[in-house]
């Protein structure tokens, strides 16, 4: 028995991803009216090309786990709110793809967006999510009828995950560390931006718009941080032992001269460590008294997965 009880997780994500995705696509079309054909098409491939959709699921769990609204009458308004999160991290894809960065032949099994379809449009296309995320999620908090200081907190919460201080640093900070062997605490500081930041602020992001105290925002953001490192250390231990096939791309890390858990610890202390960053996010939601149920079997998920 996992640590959430009886929790059907697998039912949970299947359920959730077919919500989420449909979300994207409303987006996506929405985004698509403004843009020229050529540079909607680079987003569709990047942004409905699957995935696991773990940043949106997060936000709409942390949302019902803090009392939001169930009556299902807000119900595709939240998920257009969470969609915006994925909308940010299909554009950081799409660029950590590209040649200037990690050069990328796959993602999600089949040609990254500039194999497919030129890294021109691709940079447009990744350029155009970034406000299109921001109009999106504020169009969705009006919809679930968020006040409008609370609105604005949400989506500052985003574009602060998502920029320089966030998950842009943590790819300038990735790419200045090719080749260098980094030590515990320059990696931390480089995933906590690059992969957990954006992790974090969806969490906040869902608890915000429910309307929950600072002290349960607060364990949301710890519990964000320490399932962020987690993924992060879980994704380099899979890169080290995975293959294509299963993962959807090519393991790149060692190729690029990247410092990763694994080389820092070894294949057991990395795992070792992503568990106790569970055992931390564990604590976090005791702390802030925030229901178990998704979110802790989600934390559990993430150092679990094979791809």
């Amino acid at each position: 028995m996992s640590p959430a009880g009886t929790f059907d997780l697998s039912a949970y994500l299947e359920a959730e991803r077919v919500h989420v995705e449909e979300a994207l696509a409303r987006a996506v079309d929405r985004l698509g009216e403004r843009l020229p054909a050529g540079v909607t098409e680079a987003v569709r491939h990047g942004v409905l090309g699957g995935g696991k959709r773990i940043r949106p699921i997060l936000c709409v769990a942390a949302y019902r786990a803090c009392g939001g609204r169930e009556d299902g009458s807000n119900d595709a308004s939240l998920y257009d709110l969470a969609a915006s999160i994925e909308m940010i991290h299909a554009y950081s894809l799409m660029h950590d793809d590209l040649p200037c960065m990690d050069d990328a032949e796959l993602r999600r099994g089949r040609p990254a967006t500039h194999r497919a379809l030129g890294e021109d449009l691709t940079m447009r296309a990744g350029a155009a999510l970034i406000p299109g995320a921001a109009l999106q999620a504020w169009s969705a908090l009006g919809c679930l009828d968020c006040p409008r200081e609370i609105a604005l907190e949400v989506v500052r919460t985003l574009l602060e995950a998502a920029g320089a201080g966030g998950m842009v640093g943590g790819q300038w900070l990735d790419l200045e560390g090719e080749g260098r062997a980094l030590g515990a605490q320059s990696l931390d500081e480089l995933h906590r931006r690059k992969t957990g930041a954006l992790l974090a602020a969806s969490l906040v992001m869902g608890g915000l718009a429910a309307g929950a105290e600072e002290r349960v925002t607060d364990a949301l953001l710890r519990y964000g941080r320490a399932v962020g490192l987690a993924f992060q250390i879980v994704d380099d231990i899979l890169d080290a032992t995975g293959s294509a096939a299963v993962l959807g791309k090519n393991p790149s890390d060692a190729t690029l001269g990247k410092s990763t858990y694994v080389a820092l610890y070894g294949l057991d202390g990395a795992r070792a460590r992503a568990q106790a960053e569970v055992s931390d996010a564990r604590a976090a939601l005791s702390d802030g008294g925030i229901a178990g149920g998704a979110l802790e079997a989600l934390a559990s998920w993430i150092v679990e997965r094979r791809s």
